[in-house]
This record gives C-alpha cells, sequence and structure tokens, in this order.
C-alpha cells in the first residue's frame, strides 16, 4: 500500500527526511534536492556518514540529531553552513571534530553538540560538573572563534577574551577511563614502578613521602590540588 505522506517533507528550500532509520544518505536526496536545498533535516535515523552531503552545494543549515555519527564524520567543505546540530550522537574526540569544522565550515556561527561525550553537559554526564562545562566552551570557542550561540548559550564577549586567552589550555578532561586508575592506582593498585618502598604506599603512612613524588594528580577531590600552582595547569 502506497503511505498518504511523501517520505520527504519539503517546504521552500527545507528538506526534511527524519525518521527513516538509513545509515548513509539517500543518493536520491542529493540528486533531487542538492543543488537548492538550505535547510536540511536528518534527524532520528541511524546515519554513521553525511558522504552524501556532497552534493548539497547550497546548504546554510544542516540537522543530523539523534543519529549513529562518530570520530571518523567527515563532511565536505560547506562555505555557506551557518548553523550545525549534531547532538545525541557518538562523538567523544572534541578535539578532532573541531578542527574538521574549521577547515570545511568556515562560516559556521551556530554549533550544537549536547549529548555527545565530548560536550561535558550535566544533564547527560552526571559526573561533569558546570566548571567542565565553561572550560568546554573555551576551548570550543579557541577553535572556533566565530561562533555566536554554543549549545543552548549564546557567545558571550567574555567568553570570547577568556578563549583567546586562556582556550587553548581548556581541553577536555580525557575519558573516564583513563583519569581515574592514577587515583586508583595510588591507593588500590602496585604501580607499574614507583621509588617509593610499599610500606609508604599505605593510605596512613605516606604522608612523609608524598611530597617528593613527580607525579601530580589532577582530580578534584584530593588535597593534593592545594600544591598545583598556576604553571602547571
Amino acid at each position: 500500500m502506497a503511505h498518504s505522506e511523501p517520505p520527504v517533507a519539503l517546504n521552500g528550500s527545507q528538506i526534511s527526511y527524519i525518521g527513516h532509520d538509513c545509515t548513509n544518505i539517500p543518493a536520491f536526496l542529493g540528486d533531487a534536492y542538492g543543488h537548492f536545498a538550505k535547510r536540511l533535516d536528518l534527524s532520528f535515523n541511524q546515519l554513521r556518514s553525511l558522504a552524501g552531503l556532497k552534493m548539497f552545494t547550497e546548504l546554510e543549515e544542516l540537522v543530523v540529531d539523534n543519529n549513529l555519527l562518530g570520530n571518523d564524520l567527515q563532511l565536505p567543505r560547506l562555505p555557506n553552513l551557518h548553523t550545525l546540530t549534531l547532538n545525541k550522537n557518538r562523538l567523544t574526540d572534541i578535539e578532532a571534530l573541531l578542527e574538521h569544522l574549521a577547515a570545511v565550515t568556515p562560516s559556521l556561527e551556530y554549533l550544537s553538540l549536547l549529548g555527545n561525550e565530548a560536550c561535558p553537559n550535566q544533564l547527560v554526564s552526571p559526573d561533569k560538573d558546570e566548571d567542565d562545562y565553561q572550560r568546554y566552551r573555551y576551548f570550543v570557542l579557541y577553535k572556533l572563534p566565530q561562533l555566536k550561540f554554543l549549545d543552548t548559550r549564546k557567545v558571550t564577549r567574555k567568553e570570547v577574551m577568556e578563549a583567546q586567552a586562556r582556550g587553548a589550555f581548556m581541553k577536555v578532561v580525557k575519558p573516564k577511563s583513563e583519569a581515574p586508575p592514577n587515583e586508583a592506582g595510588s591507593e588500590s593498585h602496585p604501580l607499574p614502578y614507583t621509588p617509593l618502598p610499599r610500606g609508604s604506599r599505605d593510605a596512613k603512612t605516606h604522608k612523609g613521602v608524598f611530597v617528593k613524588c613527580r607525579y601530580v594528580y589532577y582530580g578534584k577531590h584530593s588535597e593534593g590540588n592545594r600544591f598545583i600552582r598556576n604553571d602547571q595547569l
């Protein structure tokens, strides 16, 4: 039976192809609409690649929320694209993504990455706090200084100035699988190598020798943080 509604919603230069479980952008979309489409919504599919965008030469807005896009994401050069929403995908490498966007989307002004591991937002990452999210914003704005909106917030002049001054050092904290071993390893598991005698690693007796250790703990809950100087951050 034929469906009562066409699979593609067309409104002038706005194209919507939502909820069709496609893993790639269907070729017919580019053939039929690529030469004039200015807004393309491909949300709620199963997209793992955006290679089909090469046909959309006039694209200004791209919405690909709720898909399966990962760190291998590659966009063609889209010189007119000013809005990109990648909410709820599988992006974890923020630096690689931003460098790619800087190269292929020179007009980008609005970017949203909520719901990805690369975006430390408290709603989806309960272990993150507002400071983590603000550092992420500074880093994004350092890489993409022309942005006017990031996620749901307007970019402020103060953020731009802070990003220019310190954004290069605000790279988002590494994934949880990498940071906790240093924390747990100093207490629960023997280190692969250490100059300290076994007894000095006990939680009750290590205090006298800990100050000589060359390792710096970057966790939030250790009192050792008070010894970290600004030039080590």
